[in-house]
């Protein structure tokens, strides 16, 4: 096998044309089986595979800068860059990561797991190049789906003004995560259906250059034939209006023609954009004919396709998608918002019973947080679902647009606290912190999917501003979800397990971790009081109050940064209080990015089991007694 004999980018360019399509074809097997075992982002990868071995075969990683815009489909960028024996770790803890990630190759020169940044990246790195005065090519290769994110038009505007020499990869599948919507979209449909309109380009532009140079009104003349041609073949040449240099589209597929493309595109003085038509799972036909599903997912077989699911209660996702049909068919109101995620987000079964109350607005984040300001200012209910990773990139919105007039709108913050194997880049575990500093906002979580009905239930009949509640990536506990929901009053707390040893003040899934460990304490006669501290904001203050009068010494859980998080917060209601003297012990996420791996590996590194928590409770206990 060829692929056996590529450990670095150099290896290629020693393969002949014939030699690097085997070399496709082997790599395409090498992913469909190793993520059969491990899971990942099988669709997206196999449909970059030509394109990567030509720009690896072209150009001079890591002196040449190939940058992937939110790196899932990377995988064949690892596999070229001598990273392919260490597959089977892929997104396991300690092992490789699903993402392109600068600490683990000198290849992986930018790293991002959220879209629409490489652009910004590419001219951030031109710039550096031309001051040092250095001579490297900087390739961005983007998405359709990502190039219609508000940072990569911000990028693209800038690099047509500046002229810099960027090349832009457009691999356009028709496919994000989501069907790609708006008009963007559109027009990149209407270029992949019209395929006279270089040929036409060409020969106009060969016609023009035998006109005798006899004067600049003739040239000017020329120039608006040339551009009027545009016009007419093409309506609406946009690429080139923004500066761009635009080649395409091109069979991302066809090797020959896409290298031949490629070093064309490189010979441009300017920013150049490539087209390159892709398809989404290319080679093997489970994955193509449903790349939606075949985006991200877990082990599976690879004949007959089927994914292996583990049985037990739905997760929260599916929790919320389920409930808030049951809300929309009550209120016609209530509007589903997401931006390109609805399958993650659970909202696909509500799209299908109410698709004009459904609003993907695409890789956009800070529009749709405004959108649902808008919305909510005109007396609509809107609920905006959006992981809590992607929902960092509206702050400014939240800040302004909702929580500054005190807009109705409900926040759905799905993957809240870790999420395994996605890592470091889409860890829930800031929302908390940069939610509940700001005024008007209320932010909850529940402790089970029941809880998580009564708190939408709580949202829905809230009126007086935004309101968020925050939800895991993980299955419910298996608590009943047939119950009419019903609202929880604000800013109160319960108590699940009695005791007067120490209270663990726990937030969402914490809460079953803290009662795992008040069991085993008590096996010892040691009782633990666990509150389920379902409010992040506002705290429930008559029963901090409480516990202060009782001197129990108090630990805080949470699956989110201890920085600003629910522990600060209870850290700052007693020193504002003026109570000094309590007893009181964070327990969160330290002040570090938490790297992939599973959602249980991922909580025993920063201390948040039960056994943790026994351990912190028996630390506490020679106090407790010499008070008693």
């Amino acid at each position: 096998m060829l692929l056996e004999h590529i450990n670095q980018p150099e290896d290629l360019k020693r393969l002949s044309l014939t030699e690097l399509e085997t070399l496709a074809g082997e790599i395409r097997q090498f992913l469909i089986e190793k993520l059969s075992v491990t899971g990942g982002h099988l669709a997206p990868n196999l449909g970059v595979v030509e394109l990567t071995i030509a720009l690896h075969t072209l150009f001079h990683s890591p002196y040449d800068k190939l940058i992937f815009d939110v790196g899932h489909q990377a995988y064949v960028h690892k596999i070229l860059t001598g990273r392919k024996d260490k597959f089977d770790t892929l997104r396991k803890y300690k092992g490789l990561c699903g993402f392109v990630k600068r600490s683990e190759s000198v290849h992986d020169v930018w790293e991002a797991g959220h879209s629409s940044t490489s652009l910004s990246a590419a001219m951030g790195m031109a710039l550096a190049r031309d001051l040092k005065g250095e001579h490297n090519k900087v390739i961005a290769i983007i998405g359709d789906g990502s190039i219609t994110g508000g940072m990569a038009l911000e990028a693209m505007n800038h690099i047509g003004h500046e002229k810099k020499n960027i090349m832009v990869i457009l691999n356009d599948n028709e496919m994000s995560i989501a069907p790609n919507v708006g008009a963007i979209h559109n027009y990149l449909s209407k270029i992949r259906s019209d395929r006279h309109y270089l040929k036409a380009k060409e020969e106009v532009e060969h016609l023009l250059k035998k006109i005798p140079a006899i004067g600049g009104t003739l040239a000017k003349t020329a120039e608006k034939l040339k551009d009027s041609l545009k016009y007419f073949v093409l309506n609406g040449v946009w690429f080139e209006e923004l500066g761009f240099t635009y080649m395409g589209p091109v069979d991302g597929h066809n090797l020959p023609v896409l290298m031949d493309t490629l070093k064309q595109a490189e010979k441009v003085n300017g920013p150049v954009l490539v087209h390159v038509v892709t398809t989404k799972g290319k080679g093997y036909t489970h994955a193509e004919k449903d790349s939606h599903t075949w985006h991200g997912l877990g082990p599976y077989k690879i004949e007959s396709g089927q994914v292996l699911k583990s049985v037990g209660p739905p997760m929260y996702t599916e929790v919320f998608g389920n409930t808030l049909i049951e809300l929309g068919a009550q209120d016609p109101r209530i509007i589903a918002v997401t931006p390109a995620m609805p399958g993650g987000s659970g909202l696909l079964k509500f799209a299908k019973q109410f698709p004009d109350r459904m609003i993907d607005v695409g890789i956009a984040e800070q529009h749709a947080a405004t959108l649902c300001a808008g919305l909510a200012s005109e007396g609509l209910k809107p609920v905006f679902a959006v992981y809590s990773t992607f929902l960092q990139r509206a702050y400014d919105q939240v800040v302004h647009d909702i929580c500054r007039p005190k807009l109705n709108v409900t926040f759905a913050i799905d993957r809240a606290g870790f999420v395994g194997p996605d890592g470091e880049t889409h860890q829930g575990v800031y929302d908390i912190a940069f939610l509940r500093s700001l005024p008007n906002m209320v932010l909850m979580m529940p402790k089970d999917e029941r809880e998580l009905r009564n708190m939408m239930q709580t949202a829905y009949e809230y009126n007086e501003g935004p309101i968020a509640y925050r939800y895991p990536r993980i299955s419910g506990t298996g608590a009943s979800t047939q119950e009419t929901p019903v609202a929880i009053p604000i800013g109160t707390w319960e108590t699940v397990r009695e005791g007067d040893y120490a209270a663990v003040l726990a937030v969402g899934p914490m809460v079953q971790v803290a009662e795992e460990a008040a069991e085993q304490l008590a096996k010892e006669g040691v009782h633990v009081r666990v509150v389920n501290a379902r409010f992040i904001k506002p705290l429930d203050e008559a029963y901090l109050l409480q516990l202060a009068s009782e001197g129990l010494p108090i630990i805080t859980m949470e699956e989110g940064c201890m920085m600003g998080g629910f522990g600060s917060a209870v850290l700052e209601f007693y020193a504002f209080k003026g109570i000094i003297g309590q007893t009181i012990k964070v327990l969160g996420v330290p002040d570090y990015f938490v790297e992939h791996g599973s959602v249980p590996q991922q909580r025993e590194e920063v201390g948040l089991t039960s056994h943790h928590l026994v351990a912190e409770v028996k630390k506490l206990m020679p106090r407790k007694r010499q008070r008693a």
